[in-house]
């Protein structure tokens, strides 16, 4: 058995690094490990993640803005680091796992100063920016996918495949069946559009569900996440075409929502084309155009060839383009149930698990404990 150690892991702002974070913390926490969070404001907001954990808020300044932006940006990330080089002093830990984002930085960079080892885990299939300016530096690093692009060659030696981490819920999810849907049974719809919401799926699909063939539409249920400024007028527009829908800017209880979901329509985000994945749920994805290098396009990639997904880019996204698309994949109870098996096909149920283990199989830090301490002492440069 291994012996237990600490490990501290590095996510904050969205949902997509949070998830996977908790993930990886709750396997860690099973075999005996201590597990520690450092996370930003926005982090540590999300509901139900990281309950039972110890948690630290570190500042983390994000580029943009102008040279007026970047000095503050800068400013912070050296509070930040700072106060991560006193929090190593108390916790000594065996490594740091960082999870992409600013938010992340502060942590390994106070890391490499102490020289404890590092780890990123890149969710989406691009390699995110953060994690490309550290990628040099870090002991190793995680993938979701077999294919990375803005990858170095020269870190094929210490990159890993262990796909993208979800919650326990939803993983368990894999081994239950499709939902049985005969041609008189309700279809369930499900629409989401991520952590945020999406404005775009709120104007377009009510009209699209309702181009739908008549028999089909009858017997919809649709639930709909939304943004609140979008509700009310999201909430009209299935009234007018009197498909029954649930309409929330939260779902507490996604898991459950997407056991009995025949169809998900949703953004391209990491953590969905994961959860979908897992669960194996055929979906119309619509990426965000605005993601950082297209990454939400290059996540549905895999999941679409594989013929589980339908893609519409955004500016496709219209109507008339969604009914079609909902029909290509299958209105049919088999072909949904064909595509759901080949969503299910793309999943990865042990990316915890073997997450952990790659943690796990990192050296203990390469300098005494005492000459950590030491460190902290002096002078700190830029790490």
């Amino acid at each position: 058995m291994t012996k237990a150690r600490t490990y501290v892991l590095a996510a904050g702002g969205t949902g997509g690094h949070m998830v996977p974070a908790a993930a990886l913390g709750v396997e860690l926490a099973s075999r005996g490990h201590h597990v520690v969070l450092v996370s930003d404001d926005r982090g540590v907001r999300f509901p139900g993640l990281f309950e039972d954990v110890e948690t630290h808020v570190l500042p983390a300044g994000r580029l943009g803005g102008g040279p007026l932006g970047w000095f503050r940006a800068a400013g912070k990330m050296m509070a930040g680091r700072s106060m991560a080089l006193k929090l190593y002093k108390e916790l000594e830990p065996s490594c740091v796992i960082g999870f992409g984002g600013y938010p992340a930085l502060p942590s390994l960079l106070a890391a490499f100063r102490l020289g404890v080892p590092t780890i990123v885990h890149e969710q989406n299939a691009i390699l995110g920016r953060v994690n490309r300016f550290v990628g040099d530096r870090v002991s190793a690093i995680a993938t979701s996918y077999e294919k990375v692009e803005r990858m170095k060659k020269g870190w094929a030696a210490k990159t890993h495949m262990v796909g993208n981490p979800v919650r326990e819920a939803v993983l368990a999810l894999r081994s239950r069946p499709y939902p049985m849907l005969d041609e008189e049974g309700i279809f369930r719809v499900l629409v989401t559009g991520g952590s945020q919401g999406a404005t775009i799926l709120s104007q377009v699909v009510p009209d699209g569900l309702a181009l739908l063939p008549v028999h089909f539409r009858r017997r919809m249920q649709v639930t709909h996440q939304a943004r609140i400024e979008d509700i009310e007028h999201v909430r009209a527009k299935y009234q007018a075409h009197a498909i029954p829908a649930e309409v929330a800017t939260y779902l507490p209880d996604l898991p459950e929502h997407l056991a009995w979901a025949h169809i998900v329509i949703a953004r391209a985000g990491a953590s969905t084309i994961s959860e979908l994945t897992a669960a194996g749920r055929p979906a119309i994805l619509v990426p965000l155009p605005s993601a950082t290098d297209d990454h939400q396009t290059a996540n549905a990639r895999e999941i679409t060839e594989a013929g589980g997904a339908r893609t519409i880019a955004q500016r496709n996204f219209t109507p008339t383009e969604l009914a079609k698309q909902i029909q290509k994949l299958g209105l049919e109870p088999q072909s949904l149930e064909n595509a759901a098996k080949r969503a299910w096909s793309c999943g990865r149920p042990n990316a915890a698990r073997d997450l952990a283990d790659l943690v796990e199989s990192i050296d203990a830090p390469t300098a005494p404990v005492g000459v950590r301490k030491a460190a902290l002492s002096g002078r700190e440069a830029f790490a």
